[in-house]
C-alpha cells in the first residue's frame, strides 16, 4: 500500500509541476488551470494523509482504503472534463455566431462594392 501512495504522490506532484510550467509558458490559461491544480492538490493530500483516506473509504463503504484515492481521482477528473465540455460548447456557440457575423459583413461589403461598380459605370 505504501508503494501505491508513493506513486500517487509522485504523479500528483508531476501534475502540479506540469500545470505550473504550462501556466508560466502561457500554454494554458489560468482559469482553466485552476481545475487541474485543485485535482492535483486533492490527490496529493489524499496520498499523504492516511487518516483522510481511511475516513473517505469508510464513509463510502470501501474495505481497501487506497481504492478511495482511485474513486476520488476518477470523480475529480470527471468533474474537470465536464467543466471543459461546458467551455468547449460555449466556444463552439461563440464560433458559430462569429462566423455568421463575418458572413453578414462579407455580404454587405460585396453589396456595397457592386453598388459602387454600378454607379461608376
Amino acid at each position: 500500500m505504501e508503494r501505491l501512495l508513493l506513486v500517487t504522490t509522485g504523479l500528483s506532484l508531476a501534475l502540479l509541476l506540469m500545470v505550473l510550467f504550462s501556466i508560466r509558458r502561457a500554454h494554458i490559461r489560468v482559469e482553466y488551470s485552476v481545475s487541474w491544480l485543485g485535482a492535483a492538490f486533492v490527490l496529493l493530500l489524499l496520498s499523504r494523509s492516511h487518516w483522510l483516506m481511511n475516513q473517505i473509504a469508510s464513509a463510502v463503504g470501501l474495505s481497501y482504503p487506497p481504492m478511495a484515492i482511485l474513486m476520488v481521482v476518477i470523480s475529480l477528473f470527471l468533474i474537470v472534463l465536464y467543466r471543459f465540455s461546458l467551455v468547449i460548447s460555449d466556444l463552439k456557440d461563440s464560433n458559430i455566431a462569429l462566423a455568421q457575423k463575418v458572413a453578414i459583413l462579407e455580404f454587405q461589403i460585396q453589396t456595397i462594392h457592386e453598388e459602387i461598380q454600378k454607379s461608376g459605370s
